[in-house]
């Protein structure tokens, strides 16, 4: 399993720089582990409106199903997608990003 090194801050500027896309080999395999990781708990966007807006949502139960916890409403999805990554980023390596 690969190991997320709270030291490498640079995979997490390059995801920022490029949600999307082609990553480096190494951003890949951070991206496959936070993605990978248990559902219980984990924290996923929600489309509110298609393609318009997106809330933050936690995995929750059994069947697995997505309960939003916050009231924000993006309506850029590279926004939302990098708070997601700042989140799944500190349950991971149990340190916050301090990138915005």
């Amino acid at each position: 399993m690969y190991h997320i090194d709270p030291t490498r801050t640079d995979l997490a500027v390059e995801f920022k720089a490029r949600p999307f896309g082609v990553h480096s080999a190494e951003l890949n395999a951070l991206l496959l582990r936070m993605r990978g990781a248990p559902i219980e708990g984990k924290h996923v966007l929600v489309m509110t409106k298609p393609q318009a807006e997106w809330v933050l949502a936690e995995m929750t139960g059994d069947p697995p199903r997505a309960r939003p916890i916050s009231e924000r409403v993006f309506t850029n999805l590279a926004e939302a997608e990098w708070h997601v990554f700042k989140l799944r980023w500190e349950r991971l390596t149990g340190h916050p990003l301090d990138i915005d």
